[in-house]
């Protein structure tokens, strides 16, 4: 059984992440908990004339919120009546990350699975502001879903990482789950500065190997490229459904969302993005 978190705020983003996500689950035993969080700083004047004279603002918009969040649950329930899923609606009134990282702990979550906002700023190109902040801050695998993207089968799957990196299985389960689920392809892609083969690299190989020889692989390496382009230009060219990747360090991250300094191209995941921690 998996206890999935799903943040939402009722947009078209949000609502769009939640319908994937159903459909990315089926079949399984899974319990949503979707959690909506309401912030002071949205308060609005027109919530200061509508609230009732006998009731705090507060009180009031926090009603409006969890009846909105009900009706979406009810609607979930109605929709996939089918499936093995248990739906438990969460409000909370804090700061964001903060209600993610109670949530996370109170509830035993194995993954949270969440929207892009469609931001356009610097820091912000792949991300909303507060998936970035839950990838930085939360140690829970993040499953992020493009904007407007809508569920196909993930035949062909892309695991990327750095040259640098040395491959360590710990917090892989994610990525193993759905290899397993779907029976997908994976395109294993190492991002390299020069074409130089070290003794390291040669062992990582085999034990990359030697760890996915139960499912169908290929190994790509593509050189002095910076990450971003070399990720955008291999899911387009093999047609990859998802990408996934682990986040060790944040200079990573960063060129990742922002792009090349020397390029000045924004990129954006045009897939879902499943990002793990060691």
């Amino acid at each position: 059984m998996k206890n999935i978190l799903l943040p939402t705020d009722f947009s078209d983003n949000s609502l769009n992440a939640i319908r994937y996500t159903m459909e990315f689950f089926r079949n399984e035993l899974c319990v949503f908990h979707v959690l909506h969080v309401q912030k002071a700083s949205l308060y609005t004047t027109d919530d200061l004339i509508t609230a009732p004279a006998n009731a705090s603002v507060h009180h009031s918009i926090m009603n409006d919120a969890k009846k909105r969040l009900n009706q979406l649950v009810e609607e979930l329930k109605s929709s996939y009546v089918d499936e093995n899923y248990t739906f438990y609606p969460t409000t909370d009134y804090d700061v964001f990350i903060d209600a993610i990282k109670q949530a996370v702990k109170s509830k035993n979550i194995d993954l949270i699975a969440m929207g892009t906002n469609g931001a356009t700023g610097a820091a912000e190109v792949v991300f909303g502001s507060n998936t970035l902040k839950v990838i930085r801050s939360i140690d829970r695998p993040v499953l992020a879903i493009p904007e407007g993207f809508k569920f196909n089968t993930p035949k062909t799957i892309l695991y990327a990482f750095e040259s640098d990196h040395k491959f360590i299985s710990k917090g892989i389960e994610p990525l193993i789950d759905i290899l397993m689920k779907y029976k997908s392809y994976l395109r294993i892609l190492k991002m390299k500065e020069d074409d130089i083969i070290t003794l390291e690299e040669f062992d990582d190989k085999k034990h990359l190997k030697e760890f996915f020889k139960d499912f169908n692989h290929t190994f790509h390496t593509i050189v002095n490229v910076p990450e971003a382009l070399a990720i955008r230009s291999f899911v387009q060219i093999m047609d990859v459904d998802l990408t996934a990747m682990f986040v060790k360090r944040e200079t990573f991250l960063e060129r990742f969302l922002k792009g090349s300094e020397t390029s000045k191209i924004s990129y954006g995941t045009r897939v879902p993005l499943l990002i793990m921690h060691h």
